[in-house]
């Protein structure tokens, strides 16, 4: 019997991945306007969202990851360039296109595997993370060191896009309308090459899809299947995959999370949890929960004061 507490926390789950995923989808501007400028940026009520979103290049420090997945900061960022041969960033209004250097290395080299191993022109690159990291104004709870990438399931067009196609331009959805499986006229067995190389990489220690997708790469993985450990459903997630790499070597500052089971993970037990009613179908809690008020930057470490307070990198 499921009681109303977890019901709830289903609920909130739903809401704040549900909004990851429905903002994949959101449109961006071709010309964004600059944020305005804050009417008191020292108020300790203040978002620390509010103060890393209105920074659009990485401080000038060396690079350093500060914090976890969920609360910290990034010093020393690189940037994803928005074109090469196999990769285009999308919506670039949103300015998230850096991270770790780690981090950008990783996917320039995934982008040429799935280019020869699934026949791709490339891959279309979502959002990594903001230019100094820290909590975004919208879309995700992570995000905020560096670490973690998303990446469309919908294959790079053969062709440059243009501003407003990467403004514009919708994600495919992969999954089936009852949510049980995938889609079969759109997932195909490239999508399955495509996870099973960013897996692959040894610095990759999650990766996050649909709970359908999980289901669908267990049944059609062939050969050495120990990658699929590394596949974790999570809501949302049917419109691009989410890359999440382990705490680089000797950043002591970095709070990773602990390591997986190496179990594939793809017993039907393993997976009726995301197919129970529950989940697929989740009722609001009677009394709507109270928004959460945003994390300050007091809460976060506090060298991430010094992160956003530091000098411009050069560009």
């Amino acid at each position: 019997m499921t009681s109303r507490p977890i019901l709830t926390l289903l609920f909130l789950a739903v809401l704040s991945l549900g909004a990851d995923a429905a903002s994949a989808q959101d449109k961006g501007s071709v010309n964004p306007k600059p944020l305005p400028p804050l009417a008191n940026p020292n108020d300790p009520k203040l978002g620390a969202k509010e103060l890393f979103a209105r920074k659009v290049l990485p401080a000038a420090m060396p690079t350093r990851v500060i914090g976890s997945y969920v609360k910290g900061c990034l010093a020393g960022a690189a940037q994803m360039p928005i074109n090469g041969d196999t990769w285009q960033v999308m919506r670039l209004s949103r300015n998230r296109n850096w991270g770790h250097p780690a981090m950008i290395a990783l996917l320039k080299r995934l982008s040429i595997r799935a280019h020869k191993d699934a026949g791709w022109p490339g891959i279309l690159v979502g959002d990594i993370a903001q230019p100094r990291g820290g909590p975004a104004l919208s879309g995700h709870a992570s995000h905020q060191i560096g670490l973690d990438a998303d990446i469309w399931l919908t294959p790079m067009p053969d062709r440059r896009l243009s501003r407003e196609d990467r403004e514009d331009m919708s994600a495919v959805m992969m999954v089936r309308q009852d949510r049980l499986d995938v889609d079969p006229r759109v997932f195909t067995p490239s999508h399955v090459l495509v996870i099973r190389d960013a897996a692959q990489e040894p610095g990759v220690q999650r990766i996050f899809v649909n709970a359908a997708i999980k289901k669908a790469l267990c049944r059609e993985a062939k050969g050495d299947r120990s990658w699929l450990a590394k596949i974790r459903p999570w809501w949302g997630h049917d419109y691009h995959f989410h890359i999440r790499m382990r705490c680089p070597p000797g950043a002591t500052e970095c709070q990773g999370q602990p390591s997986q089971s190496e179990d594939e993970g793809c017993r039907p037990s393993d997976l009726a949890f995301w197919f129970s009613d529950a989940v697929l179908h989740p009722k609001p809690p009677p009394i709507p929960p109270r928004p959460k008020p945003p994390m300050t930057l007091a809460q976060m470490p506090a060298a991430c004061k010094a992160v956003l307070n530091a000098p411009d990198a050069k560009q």
